[in-house]
């Protein structure tokens, strides 16, 4: 007898936050509310920081002893490239929307949205693969551990499966302590990594002959030191993992505090913290790159890096076991364990952050994508999919996840120089559009050599774009009218009909000459068999971009040829303009109001999809269907006529 009463709370308790009114998002408080710039760090730091668990190995994997020589190159662009584009993007687009929403502001109609999916697509990539790759190198630290690999190994899969699962209960519950959780995390992980990258250090510095092997072995592999330096320059974008904070550091912009003076418009202060948090982000992450690619190449056998050695995926947390015990090693386990499962956090809010702000509002989305915890339920059953296709396997996911990362990256590059550009700062596009280009060529070598990255990307693209193509057929019929705004003459109009019976003629304006209203004023009083008498407004939508699923409805009223009354609307859909604006005028005035309209010439099917892609095709018919999907109560649904 319970499971009814249950069935609601249920459904309330996941669709909590979300609104049911169209075109609202939830809010996230005013500009100045949030936490300090370096506790926010420390949530983008899970992503950025934790990399630090297989980075080093991975670099060392790609560039052999030359990881040392591309990691510098990395950080060069780290600091002198990203770093400089991103804090572009934050003065841009200071909401957390990223780059994405700087380059849908220079794209309209479909191949706008066309455009921004494409990029949502790399975004999902980027930050589900920072999930499952995250999850993936915690899990081998725990079955790698000395005390534990008899046990759990070969049990990679369920054990990465659960960690997503915890991970997303902690959403499901709620996310409110999750930084004063990322803080303990970060500080602990960093600090057990100053103990041994300056142990490393000290051992190198201590065994003068590893630094001369290391020489030698470069010199009779790679010949001059020119070489050396242009091969590096050709293999530094296989280590294109050490870039992933940015991205996630934007997405988080609005947990920064901001001043009190800050604005919805322009929030100064978050602004400024933001690129505090950004810049310190990326000096720590640039020192703990080259010490630990330095100490992690001079002091592992190269073999202890490929699949199967016990450096594969941990290599500092090889050093942690080799030079500091097995009881410092376990601790140093344990922590990369916890910052490797809870980065997954840090991308998680990224994509609730960003995937809301747009499919919603594209129409290419359910109405309760706009709610925390079902989209967390879809995004962990995506990350699941996405763990047993890889088998859980770090070194498989890499290319997909710099793919995902770079793209990103060179779009937000794209959009500041276009942005630099429009603000007439010639300097600025001269040096962003050469970060651009670099982020090009870094990108194109990415996927030339690992293309496995491209086709997941692409898979991600088709589904978004399928389910996004198939949420918008099945929503065709909703209202899609935010709110409707009539002007003084307007409301006059209106107000001068409410008395008696309040008919409107649908009117698609050709010259708009006096002809035109006399002649469709005759035909629509013979069709209709309206009395002489009798007023009518005439209604003539303006279609701005029919792509845009949500928008607000503007009413304005205007007297042509001095008889007749006229409302003009502008909407994205002829339709739902119409619809919504019957319904406004029936609440205003307790009156059913009468829309009249011609029947639509040509194949109906080609209608419908002129109306689906254009706002425009079959109007009367479609008109009438979003009434009455908007009003279930027929006694109250406006009338509407078409001959």
């Amino acid at each position: 007898m319970a499971t009814p009463a249950r069935t609601p709370r249920l459904r309330a308790w996941m669709l909590e936050g979300l609104t049911d009114r169209p075109g609202q998002h939830a809010q996230t408080g005013t500009a100045h509310e949030g936490r300090p710039w370096w506790r926010v760090m420390c949530l983008t730091g899970l992503d950025y920081f934790s990399t630090l668990g297989y980075q080093p190995g991975i670099a060392a994997l790609a560039a052999g002893l030359l990881s040392p020589l591309a990691t510098i190159v990395l950080v060069v662009l780290t600091l002198f490239g990203a770093l400089p584009v991103y804090r572009r993007v934050a003065e841009e687009s200071p909401h957390g929307e990223g780059s994405i929403a700087m380059l849908e502001r220079l794209l309209s109609f479909w191949k706008g949205k066309l455009f921004v999916l494409t990029l949502l697509g790399f975004a999902a990539t980027d930050f589900l693969i920072t999930i499952t790759l995250s999850a993936a190198d915690a899990t081998a630290h725990l079955v790698e551990n000395p005390h534990l690999t008899s046990t759990l190994h070969g049990h990679e899969v369920p054990i990465t499966l659960l960690m997503i699962a915890l991970l997303g209960a902690v959403f499901l519950k709620g996310f409110s302590e999750a930084i004063g959780v990322a803080v303990v995390l970060v500080a602990t992980y960093l600090g057990l990594n100053v103990v041994v990258v300056a142990v490393g250090l000290w051992q190198v510095a201590t065994e003068p002959h590893v630094v001369a092997d290391w020489t030698q072995a470069l010199t009779a592999e790679h010949g001059n030191p020119f070489m050396m330096i242009a091969i590096a320059l050709v293999v530094f974008p296989k280590l294109a993992l050490g870039l992933s904070g940015f991205e996630t550091g934007v997405a988080v912009m609005p947990h920064v505090h901001g001043d009190p003076d800050d604005t919805g418009a322009r929030p100064a202060g978050r602004i400024r913290g933001t690129k505090k948090l950004l810049t310190t982000a990326a000096v720590i992450m640039s020192v703990f790159l080259i010490c630990s690619s330095f100490v992690t190449t001079l002091l592992i056998p190269a073999d202890e890096f490929k699949a199967g050695g016990e450096a594969n995926g941990r290599a500092l947390a090889y050093l942690a076991h080799e030079h500091l015990g097995s009881a410092f090693g376990t601790v140093y386990d344990v922590s990369t364990i916890l910052i490797l499962w809870f980065a997954g956090s840090s991308a998680m809010a990224g994509l609730l952050n960003l995937m809301p702000r747009y499919l919603p509002r594209y129409g290419m989305a359910p109405h309760w994508a706009r709610a925390l915890r079902p989209m967390v339920i879809v995004f962990t059953l995506v990350a699941f999919l996405v763990t047993w296709l890889f088998d859980a396997d770090v070194d498989a996911q890499g290319g997909a996840y710099a793919t995902g990362v770079l793209v990103l990256i060179t779009s937000a590059a794209v959009a500041v120089t276009i942005a630099a550009k429009r603000a007439g700062e010639r300097g600025w596009t001269i040096g962003f559009g050469i970060i651009s280009a670099v982020f090009v060529y870094t990108t194109a070598v990415n996927v030339v050599e690992r293309p496995d990255g491209v086709k997941i990307g692409a898979c991600f693209i088709a589904g978004i774009m399928a389910l996004s193509l198939l949420s918008r057929l099945a929503r065709v019929f909703e209202l899609r009218v935010t709110h409707v705004e009539l002007d003084d003459m307007a409301q006059r109009f209106v107000r001068d009909t409410a008395n008696r019976t309040i008919r409107f003629i649908a009117n698609e304006p050709d010259r708009r000459d006096k002809a035109e209203y006399r002649d469709k004023v005759e035909q629509i009083r013979e069709d209709n068999d309206i009395p002489p008498g009798d007023d009518v407004l005439f209604v003539e939508v303006t279609v701005l971009d029919p792509s845009e699923f949500e928008s607000g409805l503007k009413v304005s009223g205007e007297v042509l040829h001095d008889r007749y009354r006229v409302l003009t609307l502008e909407s994205s859909t002829v339709p739902n303009a119409l619809a919504a604006l019957l319904l406004h005028v029936r609440d205003g005035t307790g009156q059913r109001p009468h829309i009249y309209f011609e029947w639509t010439e040509g194949n109906p099917m080609t209608n419908f999809l002129r109306f689906f892609l254009f706002g425009q095709g079959e109007v009367a018919p479609v008109t009438r269907e979003v009434i009455r999907a908007a009003e279930p109560d027929r006694a109250r649904r406006p009338h509407v006529h078409a001959g």
